[in-house]
């Protein structure tokens, strides 16, 4: 059957602007992109990274700094998998998109207890692989497409579950440091690329692992942000703004702050 070519509207419609600005202000607060950067894009075929793939090209379009962009995309052998559509679709905007096979669904079927999330081994087989294909293809950045609220969920889990404070770094270097890994897509909140993957209508792939539980702590936090949202409509924005405004002498890190020779 042949496949329908997908065809998106105005890349400046206001929503489309509102979140390549946000972008751009992201890739410029945290010096993201450079002259002749080589960028891989890891994408799911998901709205949030499918969305970050086609913005940053068409930043790229219009930025003076010389840079590429190219999209990979990890085919983990899940029943049913079919990137038909979601390539044709990538690949009709100019985009080159590389499909990595590795059948990790199997193992981490296999190797996650019952009752157990599969996000902690799934992720870790994925970035290993991506990591990986990263380096060996000469990529100088590996871009990610977590969003704002990505990262509250995750300071959130970090504080309750874990008892830490830490969240997602908008750019770090991977820890074998091999791999500059930057997230674009730290400012914009996800209700907007939901609105925005409606409105464009893309080929979605959906996920049979992570995508099928329903008790992830991980959507808790996202329940408990949507209530409090009820309440403090800003509260998205304040968390983020928190999070790049720490007081260290505030806290109680001894590492940060010498308590005891405080006089």
């Amino acid at each position: 059957m042949e496949i329908q070519t997908q065809t998106l509207p105005s890349f400046d419609s206001p929503l489309a602007t509102k979140v390549r600005k946000q972008i751009v202000q992201a890739l410029n607060d945290f010096n993201m992109i450079e002259d002749g950067d080589k960028i891989a894009v890891a994408v799911s075929g998901g709205k949030d990274s499918s969305i970050l793939v086609v913005l940053l090209n068409e930043i790229r379009k219009r930025s003076e700094r010389k840079f590429t962009i190219e999209a990979m995309l990890l085919d983990q052998k899940q029943p049913g998998f079919d990137a038909g559509s979601f390539k044709q679709w990538i690949e009709s905007l100019g985009i080159k998109l590389h499909i990595l096979e590795k059948d990790t669904y199997s193992i981490v079927k296999e190797k996650t207890p019952e009752g157990s999330v599969y996000c902690t081994l799934c992720a870790k087989f994925r970035r290993a692989i991506l990591y990986d294909f990263a380096h060996e293809n000469g990529f100088t950045k590996m871009a990610l497409g977590h969003h704002r609220d990505d990262l509250i969920e995750t300071t959130l889990l970090n504080l309750f579950y874990i008892g830490q404070l830490a969240s997602m770094p908008a750019k770090l270097k991977s820890d074998d440091g091999r791999n500059l890994v930057i997230r674009p897509l730290v400012y914009v909140a996800e209700k907007d690329l939901k609105h925005l993957a409606a409105d464009w209508g893309f080929p979605i792939i959906p996920c049979n692992l992570c995508g099928s539980q329903e008790t992830l702590k991980r959507k808790k936090m996202k329940k408990l942000v949507s209530d409090l949202e009820m309440e403090i409509p800003n509260i998205g924005a304040s968390i983020l703004s928190a999070l790049g405004s720490t007081q260290p002498s505030h806290l109680l890190d001894h590492k940060l702050w010498d308590f005891k020779n405080l006089k």
